[in-house]
């Protein structure tokens, strides 16, 4: 289990690693999403004990129908909340999730307005500014965006993501930030450096990252290391 953050005062955010589960191979062991191919039963139960251990109910989680999108909704309620790629909630009992397993998770916290967000943003979510767009609801709920406290979970750093150089013209075409060169000297996409600069943009001042890279840390679910895996969630609830 990762480790717990405070996340501006009263907000706190975690994100899951792989051990502590009941998930065989090759989602071993703690994966949190449906629809990876992972029993289902098993899911679920890894659910019920990462949240235990973060010291909330599974019953109070908000789940996304994530599809690399840049659609934001807001969470009345626990549970399921829709097809986005971004999520949030002026509700005090609920949990916000986003699950990863390269892409870029983004959790954020007004406190003194009682909103939270929280986003997965992959490449063409961060393409399409799904970060951005996540301050935006999150404004419209009663944020302001100099007053959020935002952490990107961990992800695949610029260094290891290559894609062929019109991916990565596509990605940066609205976020010059986004253009990288990786390891071996290829094109490659910087999505935290990315959303870190759509963040700027936004208005945002305090944000923090875990600088993890997925690919190149065993202790996390990466997608391009070895598919089919597991997924990691990313949480941001009320303390």
């Amino acid at each position: 289990m990762g480790n717990v953050i405070e996340l501006g005062r009263g907000a706190r955010a975690a994100v899951t690693e792989r051990t502590g589960g009941v998930s065989a191979p090759p989602y071993d062991s703690l994966n949190l999403g449906l629809g990876t191919g992972d029993e289902r039963e098993a899911v679920l139960a890894n659910r019920e004990a990462a949240a235990r251990d973060l010291g909330f109910s599974a019953a109070r989680v908000a789940w996304m129908n994530q599809v690399h999108s840049a659609d934001v909704l807001v969470a009345e309620g626990p549970g399921g909340v829709g097809t986005c790629d971004g999520v949030v909630t002026t509700r005090s009992d609920v949990v916000l999730a986003a699950l990863s397993a390269d892409c870029l998770p983004v959790l954020a916290a007004d406190t003194g307005a009682g909103v939270l967000g929280a986003a997965h943003s992959g490449r063409l979510g961060t393409a399409h500014g799904v970060a951005a767009r996540l301050v935006e609801a999150m404004v419209a709920q009663g944020a302001r965006a100099d007053q959020l406290s935002v952490f990107l979970g961990p992800a695949i750093c610029g260094r290891c993501y290559e894609v062929p150089p019109e991916v990565q013209a596509e990605t940066a075409r609205e976020t010059p930030e986004a253009e990288c060169i990786t390891r071996w000297g290829t094109t490659g996409v910087d999505m935290r450096a990315a959303v870190t600069a759509q963040l700027r943009r936004a208005g945002v001042v305090d944000i923090t990252a875990d600088g993890r890279c997925t690919l190149e840390s065993e202790e996390l679910f990466s997608h391009r290391r070895g598919a089919p895996t597991g997924r990691l969630a990313s949480f941001v609830w009320r303390s």
